[in-house]
């Protein structure tokens, strides 16, 4: 038995015999999680840039936003101020060990079931192109949900 599936604009009477119209089943009405996004934040450019787009992000999906501080204090005195007035949900986690802050990073989303992951990259020489950040890479390679690497802009570096 064939089956012919019509778009609302094909409700012509159709030329196929026994051709049958097939219905999509309805969505669940189960709750949905929030929508969570994991973002790598350091005061330096990249980690700027990191932290805007993962704002943008989060306000496109409506998600909840975990920034992994792995700046000094001191550098971070603007963070809070900028995620407050941004009117998302967040959470600010400083980052244990800013010498290890892949892993740190891997484990707090893996922990939080973060949709995706944002980390910065610096802008590269083009010897330096030959070799990613081994942060940058650790994360790439080893986190379990998707990550979204973006560059600085070129004036912020």
């Amino acid at each position: 038995m064939s089956e012919t599936i019509q778009s609302p604009s094909d409700q012509a009477p159709s030329d196929h015999a026994g051709a049958e119209r097939a219905e999509l089943p309805e969505q669940s009405s189960t709750a949905r999680v929030p929508a969570c996004i994991v973002v790598g934040y350091s005061s330096r450019p990249e980690g700027r840039a990191a932290l805007k787009r993962a704002l943008s992000e989060a306000r496109l999906r409506a998600a909840a936003l975990v920034v992994v501080n792995t700046s000094p204090d001191a550098e971070t005195a603007g963070l809070a101020e900028q995620l407050a007035a941004s009117g998302l949900n967040y959470e600010i986690r400083s980052a244990a060990d800013a010498a290890d802050s892949a892993e740190e990073l891997i484990r707090i989303a893996e922990n939080a079931a973060a949709d995706f992951i944002v980390i910065g990259l610096r802008r590269r020489s083009p010897v330096g192109k030959l070799l990613l950040g081994s942060n940058a890479q650790r994360v790439l390679l080893d986190a379990a949900c998707p990550v979204l690497a973006v560059k600085a802009e070129l004036d912020a570096v």
